[in-house]
């Protein structure tokens, strides 16, 4: 096997010398914390534990008693956890994860899911050793339900780790668990924890692409739909580690660092488990995915003598659009290539209401809104649990039956951000884009981020009809607007998108593979030219054709796009570009960044906010809320909850239908 961590034997290695040089950084007052961090982290596990018997026989003291009584805080945890063997650092962990009050499940997942059966049956000794307790009996006591039942199978370590695969038991895994999921009505869970919990690695890999063919979806698509809770982020995280280890431990890390505050436990528990087994291949996994090196994240987000520490244990800054380690390009090719074979089954969180009156609804409404005050929550409890169709209707209903314009009575009887909230509801959404259009460009300063987050989402259909409704409202052509509040190339690639002129059906393999290549040139050409080429192709192609070409991209040129858009574009353009191929590769993701970026730091993007919950709760928030939750560790409700008030909350809840 290949080494791929980042700390390793140290050569010409003295136990006893090192034991010396520890103690006298400790002797007196103060200690000497770098020449502890320099030694500890230059030093394999297996060393260390020879220098901790070193310290013993020379000094007759306990170096990990010294340790924490001359460090504190973040550092001193690190340090001594470096100084536990691997299988006593991850009993300590799962240890500390259920005792007392709570548990730490986001813990206990990482572990069990991530361990192969050696890993697991060393960490099963340790516990028993260091607590004197069962640890699947500790464990047993602490959860419950199918959750309780998977890490108990888990806890076994009995994983078959032979390598051999059965074809035929491959498409009949396959098969049993599309028929205990997506093809029945409710769930047998059991299915899924007797396949993921004991099946090896390389078969369950070919269990998902048989998966894919079968359900025209990926399998965490279906666990999203089928399970939930502890249960659903258990086999999620499952399925992760199966289809790469290092990439589950990038997306850990970054949820650990972003954001305000560091869950430094997590942090410190990654940084060192992964250390010597695959920290170079985390690191790829980790530019791959968030264009940014875990050492300069790192960096950012800690301080100190503990920043130091983890950047040597991170072993080295990585260069942004660098080519791939194998494991990365693999990695990325398949992602392209799960991207490509799954058909996303979207799911609104609005649907239409059924025994619906147009005339009660429109006489309730009028109700709430005549006389002194106005009855909000009527307002609200009829809008926003009617679908678009029949909003329409209950307008027509109320000028048929009263002589009145909804639209004026309710900005009359409404203020701020409700009102915006509702009248956006109101209208069609080829008006609602319109508008959204035009805000984005009238006053001083233009909303780019709203143009390209409209144009680079929305279908043909949808455009043309966009298109008309602002011809309609406001009498100037959209492409008019647009290029008199743009320039540029950035104005090129929207007036290209406006048209509503995206080819569509498959893909096209032979043309994918030529367009890949053209892209890859261009790579290397002016940068006038490299932009005109990517718009070409970008701007024009179908979905499901964009997604090949991707694929076929990295082989070309060993980086991904997504990197290389943001290495060599800048400004609107960069933007621009980086809004499709996130479309192209999963638009509930796309949109759930979008609302995190609205309600993330002080100050919500209420605009941005409304935007893309009333366009997209007929269409597919749920999934939104899905990704959101997987991206954010936290529900979209919760944001929502957290980050506004009031009626205006109120309504927002209820587009957004529940609470993961």
């Amino acid at each position: 096997m290949v080494f791929r961590g980042t700390i390793a034997d140290c050569p010409d290695f003295d136990p006893t010398a090192d034991a010396e040089t520890l103690y006298n950084a400790m002797k007196g007052i103060g200690s000497d914390k770098d020449t502890i961090l320099d030694l500890v982290t230059s030093r394999s596990n297996a060393q260390r534990q020879e220098i901790i018997a070193a310290y013993k026989s020379s000094f007759g003291q306990d170096l990990i008693d010294d340790l924490k009584y001359e460090l504190t805080g973040k550092f001193e945890r690190l340090i001594v956890c470096l100084m536990r063997t691997p299988a006593y650092h991850d009993a300590k962990e799962v240890n500390d994860a259920i005792k007392g009050a709570g548990t730490n499940e986001r813990c206990l997942i990482e572990i069990m899911a991530s361990r192969n059966n050696n890993e697991m049956h060393d960490m099963v000794e340790a516990y028993k050793d260091a607590y004197g307790s069962d640890i699947e009996e500790d464990v047993i006591g602490d959860t419950s339900g199918h959750f309780k039942k998977m890490l108990v199978v888990l806890l076994q370590g009995t994983r078959d780790e032979s390598g051999v695969v059965d074809a035929d038991l491959v498409e009949q895994d396959a098969q049993d668990l599309f028929s205990a999921g997506e093809e029945q009505w409710g769930t047998d869970e059991a299915k899924f924890i007797m396949i993921l919990g004991n099946r090896s690695m390389t078969h369950l890999r070919m269990v998902f692409d048989a998966y894919e063919k079968i359900a025209e979806m990926s399998i965490e698509d279906s666990i999203k739909n089928e399970l939930s809770g502890d249960f659903e982020r258990l086999m999620l995280a499952v399925v992760q580690c199966i289809r790469s280890v290092p990439m589950f431990f990038a997306k850990r890390l970054y949820k650990s660092m972003k954001g305000l505050g560091t869950a430094d436990n997590t942090l410190i528990r990654i940084m060192i488990s992964r250390s010597e087994k695959d920290m170079l291949d985390i690191r790829e996994c980790f530019r791959l995915r968030y264009e940014k090196s875990l050492y300069n994240m790192i960096k950012d987000d800690t301080s100190g003598d503990y920043k130091r520490t983890l950047l040597n244990l991170c072993g080295g800054d990585d260069d942004l659009a660098g080519e791939f380690f194998p494991e990365a390009a693999q990695i990325a090719y398949k992602m392209w290539e799960i991207s490509a074979m799954t058909k996303v089954k979207l799911r609104p969180t609005i649907r239409p209401a059924s025994d619906f009156d147009p005339a009660a609804d429109a006489q309730a409404l009028r109700k709430a809104m005549k006389g002194f005050g106005t009855d909000e929550d009527a307002i609200i409890d009829i809008i926003a649990h009617r679908s678009n169709t029949q909003r329409q209707e209950i307008r027509q209903a109320f000028k048929s039956l009263l002589g009145r314009d909804l639209m004026k009575d309710l900005k009359s009887e409404l203020s701020k951000n409700l009102e915006r909230l509702i009248i956006a509801l109101m209208l069609t959404p080829a008006e609602f884009d319109a508008k959204m259009m035009r805000k984005a460009m009238e006053g001083a300063g233009t909303d780019e981020h709203a143009l390209i987050e409209i144009l680079a989402t929305r279908s043909n259909e949808e455009i043309h009809a966009m298109n008309a409704a602002y011809q309609e409202g406001y009498k100037k052509s959209l492409e008019e607007a647009i290029q008199s509040d743009t320039s540029g190339h950035f104005c090129r690639i929207l007036v290209s998108l406006v048209q509503g002129a995206r080819e569509e059906g498959p893909a096209d393999f032979e043309r994918a593979d030529a367009d890949a290549q053209e892209l890859a040139d261009a790579c290397n050409a002016e940068s006038d030219d490299m932009e005109m080429k990517f718009m070409s192709i970008l701007c024009t192609r179908s979905f499901p054709h964009l997604r090949r070409v991707f694929q076929e991209f990295v082989k070309c040129s060993n980086k991904d796009i997504e990197q290389i858009i943001k290495k060599e574009m800048s400004g609107d353009v960069k933007n621009a570009f980086y809004a499709i191929v996130r479309s192209v590769k999963n638009q509930p993701d796309y949109f759930a960044d979008r609302l995190y970026k609205a309600m993330k730091g002080l100050g919500t993007d209420d605009r941005a906010l409304i935007r893309i919950m009333v366009s997209r709760s007929e269409v597919d928030l749920f999934n939104i809320r899905k990704e959101f939750k997987e991206t954010q560790d936290a529900s979209l409700h919760e944001f929502i909850q957290g980050d506004t008030s009031g009626d205006y909350r109120k309504t927002l809840l209820v587009l957004c239908g529940g609470e993961d």
